[in-house]
């Protein structure tokens, strides 16, 4: 190609835009195009508008906020169980205590009754002379005569010889 031609030098400046717009596309009419076709290239996935990048920080977001929920939930239910195993625990206490309370009453009971029956079973025949009285006897007047009654069992003064003795006698 030989540019001193005024002519062709023409030709080539026309023709050279042409080449570079022009694309070859089967489904045009003659096999050409005056412009490629646009195509929505819009670049890697960490580019803002790209769907990849687009899905990626929305996954990214969504298993985020769900570990958070997921997080906060686990603690919620670990503090529910923790209080209402307290609560539990603080039941089985209180019904313990409960229980011992019952026993302590139900012993001191049975002590009273077997305190009762040593007494009478204790308790002297009427008309038994002791030397001594028990510990704890008060004397009861009745009808001008000095009694000393200890626990159920009545007793008087009396003489045998020269001792003081006391016999015991019917509740006056």
């Amino acid at each position: 190609m030989n540019l001193h031609h005024p002519l062709k030098a023409a030709a080539v400046a026309l023709a050279l835009p042409l080449l570079l717009l022009a694309d070859i596309s089967p489904e045009a009419p003659l096999g050409l195009t005056l412009g490629r076709e646009a195509a929505a290239i819009i670049g890697r996935p960490a580019t803002p508008l790209s769907y990849a990048g687009v899905a990626r920080r929305t996954t990214a977001r969504v298993v985020t906020t769900e570990a958070v929920v997921v997080s906060s939930a686990a603690a919620a239910s670990t503090v529910a169980a923790t209080s209402a195993a307290a609560a539990q625990q603080q039941a089985v206490a209180q019904q313990q205590a409960a229980t011992a309370q019952q026993q302590a009453a139900v012993a001191q009971q049975q002590a009273a009754v077997a305190q009762q029956q040593a007494q009478a079973a204790a308790a002297p025949a009427i008309g038994t002379i002791v030397q001594a009285l028990p510990a704890g006897c008060a004397a009861v007047a009745k009808g001008g005569v000095e009694y000393y009654r200890c626990g159920t069992v009545y007793y008087r003064t009396a003489f045998q010889g020269n001792n003081l003795v006391y016999v015991t006698v019917a509740q006056p």
